[in-house]
């Protein structure tokens, strides 16, 4: 199993175009891109698990739920203190924009709250930089991550919300450096890249196992050791990229299951380029629908023959 940790929320998605005070109505989704991530993996046919916390509100009946209906197995307490988390969602074109609201359940992750053998005996775990902005889940997470390290591999998604770190930029660029030295496997965005590297943090510097870069409508990067792959796009016509990042990463730790390469070292020019191409056509695939809980199941993909290279070779 690959277990995913971090927020679980509802993407409030504007029904309007355009800026948010001007926005009338709003479309209720389950969110949260570590919840994305666990979502995509099931729905990919990897048995996956969410450690996360939500209110004890009409809001985390619908989350857990929702991630239940969805086949992922939920270690997510309800928090008497706090609400779920929600994000209100404005869509210029098919590109959003958030408005991430502070305050949540799952700001208030405490050690207590997760069962560390179901980290210890994991495939794979996979965490963001969400749950670093607060307290105690910054402690708790840090924690986990480094008695796991070097013992489980550790996947990373450095999904930079700035409004959450507010006159506090410094203190984030030290987390996810933190973050990155205890990662195995490592997905961000070229803008993600460009504002490291204009802060002085060298990503590709770290050694990782493997680094995947999304590039858009250039489609994506992957690189592991010494070798680097161009991973040209799938056109489609988006009508949301919400999620799509996470759609990628998702098919990413997919296409490394099924060729057993999570735990593996330097992954091979034509590895790399398999779960490349898995992984932008999921992530593709993703755009064409409203909401954050878009990849395709794997029944419907198999035909494809990214899928079939991938999901054949794990039948023999």
């Amino acid at each position: 199993m690959i277990v995913s940790i971090g927020e679980t929320l509802i993407d409030f998605i504007a029904l309007q175009e355009g800026p948010l005070k001007g926005v009338k109505s709003f479309e209720k989704h389950p969110g949260g891109a570590p919840a994305n991530v666990a979502v995509g993996l099931a729905r990919l046919g990897v048995e996956s698990g969410l450690v996360s916390k939500v209110g004890d509100d009409p809001f985390g009946d619908f989350l857990l739920e929702r991630l239940r209906d969805e086949g992922v197995r939920t270690y997510i307490p309800r928090d008497p203190e706090r609400h779920t988390g929600v994000v209100f969602v404005q869509l210029i074109g098919a590109k959003p924009e958030f408005i991430l609201y502070d305050g949540v359940a799952y700001f208030n992750l405490k050690p207590g709250d997760v069962e560390t053998s179901l980290l210890e005996n994991a495939e794979a775990v996979h965490f963001g930089t969400v749950l670093f902005a607060r307290e105690p889940s910054r402690s708790t997470i840090f924690g986990l991550l480094e008695e796991l390290s070097g013992k489980v591999p550790l996947s990373y998604d450095v999904n930079i919300r700035p409004d959450l770190w507010r006159e506090r930029e410094e203190e984030m660029l030290r987390d996810i450096e933190k973050a990155l030295g205890l990662a195995d496997i490592v997905k961000l965005g070229d803008g993600e890249l460009a504002y490291l590297k204009g802060n002085g943090v060298e990503v590709e510097d770290f050694d990782f196992k493997l680094l995947a870069v999304t590039l858009g409508e250039k489609g994506s990067e992957l690189m592991s050791g010494g070798i680097r792959v161009h991973i040209p796009p799938y056109r489609v016509e988006p009508v949301d990229t919400t999620g799509a990042g996470d759609a990628f990463t998702a098919a990413l730790l997919a296409g490394l299951h099924y060729l057993n390469l999570l735990g593996a070292g330097n992954i091979d020019e034509e590895h790399l380029r398999k779960i490349g191409r898995f992984a932008n056509l999921v992530a593709a695939l993703s755009t064409t629908l409203r909401g954050a809980w878009s990849v395709p199941k794997m029944e419907e993909v198999t035909l494809m023959k990214e899928v079939r290279d991938l999901y054949q070779r794990s039948r023999r």
